[in-house]
């Protein structure tokens, strides 16, 4: 079975910085794409940041600047560093995996509250 694990959010002071986890298991890690998403209350979706599995990443304009992506291929893991938080990052941020139009795998996601 496919899962994929977050972990890494939590509260923080506007300006602080976090570093969100996702673990994954049950695929082969390097035939995939990794997203983050976040959901606000109230807001639509939307795609935060990707890497494929040679670390060619892109960012949302709204985090570009104050975040980055990496992957650990050998430990099947991602990792989205955000800094200069900003209350308007508050959301449950979501790990993705997908493979062209095959499958598509998510997490259950990790709050992230930005305070002030």
């Amino acid at each position: 079975q496919v899962q994929l694990v977050e972990s890494g959010g939590g509260l923080v002071q506007a300006g602080g910085s976090l570093r969100l986890s996702c673990a994954a298991s049950g695929l082969t890690f390097t035939n995939y794409v990794m997203g983050w998403y976040r959901r606000a209350p109230g807001k639509q979706r939307e795609l935060v940041a990707k890497s494929d599995s040679d670390g060619r990443t892109t960012y949302a304009d709204s985090v570009k600047g104050r975040s980055t992506f990496s992957r650990d291929n050998a430990r099947n893991m991602g990792y989205l560093r955000m800094s200069s938080l900003k209350p308007e990052d508050t959301a449950v941020y979501f790990c993705n995996m997908w493979r062209d139009a095959i499958d598509n795998y998510w997490g259950q996601g990790t709050q992230v509250t930005v305070s002030s």
